[in-house]
């Protein structure tokens, strides 16, 4: 006889088809001792039971078969029979559950999944947190990533903001902390293990989490994201337009024409540009600078000595910024010249932030989904079991960051 899909203890004997489907299924044969490995046992009591498995179609699927007790003859012990994909004194299998929490996961209310599958509301949000607390489970003594993204999102009006660490080497979250500021975060940090592993830090321009960095992370080398360094370059280059002609600033037209990369221009738009410059020549010599920060920013995966290069360009650049009339581009130089070191290594190193920014967004539709987390530590574990698990159920083998 076949064995019953995702139960291969049974062999499948027949299926009724009535408002549910009813598979008939006998065990295969019978079990050693649990307790002493012995195969002289007999049968002392037996029972029905009937297991809800999966759903075809609008059908539920119920699993109906005789369960034994048995009794050890070697070591006197009684035991239950057990089924491969069926926790004891469950009326579900492994399977069925799972089905109800990724349903439930995918979005599925709990009304709904109460009708179709059978099953009270309260069952729903227990199978659920089974699950979740599963993976969490399986997710105990990871070690901190070597490579190490951080940082921040918005919680709730009541409680702030939160800061994420992210793994952006598996991107994956590794961990979710309430507040941004170093007294919120000093408990966490100062109780992390193996604080020393990590190698490098990929943040924001955050003079706050360069300086814990610096004080938690030791051997850590702190790398600055690309994408907030070229937002930056541009935020303050708007504003320096807007000393020039305020009027123009606020051409929704020409202000694309203006944050658009040289590279993505056409010939018509470029017309344009110029016959703009033409009035406001200041503007265009501007204009160009900045395109050559920008050129300059957008370099990655250089060697040591071509980096060196960048670096004696850059610097000149970063002392015609302090030295301009405009308190925007000196305030702009001034920050350049503050993370020079870290923007130095971002021409080094090739990840950037914006792995945390996805996960920022995912973690954004977990909380829309839920209608808001009022407690942090639910919201952390959700977010660390959607976000943080690496997709494998009981695994055996240690993680490897290296």
């Amino acid at each position: 006889m076949p064995p019953v899909l995702g139960l291969p203890d049974l062999d499948l004997e027949s299926i009724e088809y009535h408002e549910n489907i009813y598979i008939n299924a006998r065990v295969k044969s019978k079990p050693n001792c649990p307790r002493c490995s012995s195969s002289h046992i007999y049968v002392k009591d037996s029972f029905e039971r009937r297991i809800n498995h999966t759903r075809l179609g609008n059908q539920l699927t119920v699993v109906r078969f005789t369960s034994y007790k048995y009794l050890c003859k070697s070591c006197g012990k009684y035991f239950n029979l057990k089924i491969q994909g069926l926790l004891g004194k469950r009326q579900s299998t492994e399977c069925f559950r799972l089905d109800v929490f990724e349903r439930h996961q995918g979005g599925v209310t709990q009304r709904y999944l109460s009708t179709t599958h059978k099953i009270s509301h309260a069952t729903v949000e227990r199978w659920y947190k089974d699950f979740i607390y599963k993976r969490i489970s399986e997710m105990k003594g990871r070690k901190v990533p070597i490579v190490l993204g951080i940082d921040e999102h918005f919680f709730t009006k009541k409680k702030g903001y939160a800061t994420t660490l992210v793994d952006l080497k598996n991107h994956k979250v590794f961990d979710v902390v309430l507040g941004r500021s170093e007294l919120s975060l000093e408990g966490y940090l100062s109780k992390l293990p193996n604080k020393d592993r990590v190698k490098v830090v990929v943040m924001d321009l955050s003079s706050t989490y360069r300086s814990i960095v610096k004080k938690y992370f030791p051997n850590a080398k702190i790398v600055a994201d690309r994408f907030h360094v070229v937002r930056l370059i541009n935020f303050q280059f708007l504003k320096a337009w807007k000393q020039f002609d305020p009027v123009g600033r606020q051409n929704r037209g020409l202000l694309s024409l203006m944050r658009r990369h040289e590279d993505k221009l056409t010939e018509e738009q470029k017309l344009k540009l110029e016959k703009y410059f033409k009035k406001f020549p200041h503007l265009q010599i501007m204009w160009k600078f900045k395109h050559e920060l920008h050129n300059l920013m957008r370099c990655k995966d250089l060697c040591k000595d071509t980096v060196w290069q960048k670096i004696h360009e850059f610097l000149p650049m970063i002392t015609h910024l302090k030295e301009s009339q405009l308190e925007s581009l000196k305030t702009l130089g001034d920050t350049l010249y503050s993370w020079r070191d870290e923007i130095g290594r971002m021409w080094r190193f090739s990840k950037t932030n914006s792995i945390t920014e996805g996960l920022h967004n995912k973690m954004e539709m977990i909380s829309r989904r839920a209608f808001g987390f009022r407690n942090f530590e639910n919201y952390r574990l959700r977010v660390l079991a959607l976000c943080g698990w690496n997709g494998v159920i009981n695994r055996t083998r240690k993680f490897n960051l290296t």
